[in-house]
């Protein structure tokens, strides 16, 4: 994106400090495929997690530990593209409720991505770190993008996670001849004043 990850503030006193965004600074997008022979008969969703947190913890003037916590229960379907006609409005509870079911939310009400290890790279950092979905841990990188808007930072990312990886089924219909694809992407977006 063309700017530089040092533009980010810089703390030379070794003081350690943390940034922390929710869903009122940006959003956490999940874009979702169709599969299967039936496939032009399914929606693409776009869904949206509608509550989150991330915390960054800053040390000598670097990023050194990094967490995003989601509300599994938070999930909200905002359309659906494709298909043989538009999503209504309960097909999208439907969804909704397919995909909570899926997730097991019940007994797995968070996903957490913890970034173990943060490196600079030329338009931003790379996390490395552990998803877990579902109770179950993957390593996972992320690149985080950095745009420095002037009075503030514009941070995005975008990342493929395969739902079975995690044990999630994904959710099918008319005898697995259409069913929601194994990859998923999620885009996450977030703004930080220079002021905070």
């Amino acid at each position: 994106m063309g700017t530089r990850a040092r533009a980010l503030p810089h703390r030379s006193d070794g003081v350690t400090h943390s940034w922390t965004l929710g869903v009122d600074d940006g959003e956490l997008i999940v874009r979702t495929g169709v599969a299967g022979p039936a496939a032009r008969m399914g929606h693409r969703l776009t869904l949206a997690m509608t509550r989150w947190q991330a915390r960054v913890d800053w040390a000598a003037g670097e990023p050194d530990s990094a967490e995003l916590v989601v509300d599994v229960d938070s999930l909200q379907v905002l359309r659906g593209d494709g298909g043989v006609k538009g999503l209504s409005g309960p097909e999208q509870a439907l969804a909704r409720s397919n995909a909570l079911k899926s997730l097991s939310a019940n007994r797995f009400p968070e996903i957490r991505f913890t970034a173990e290890g943060i490196e600079t790279t030329a338009d931003g950092y790379r996390l490395d770190g552990t998803l877990n979905i579902r109770g179950k841990a993957r390593a996972h990188d992320v690149d985080l993008h950095v745009d420095d808007r002037g009075d503030s930072w514009l941070l995005t990312t975008e990342s493929t996670v395969r739902q079975t990886d995690f044990g999630v089924k994904p959710y099918s219909m008319l005898l697995g001849s259409l069913h929601v694809a194994d990859e998923v992407t999620v885009a996450f977006s977030a703004r930080r004043s220079k002021g905070g």
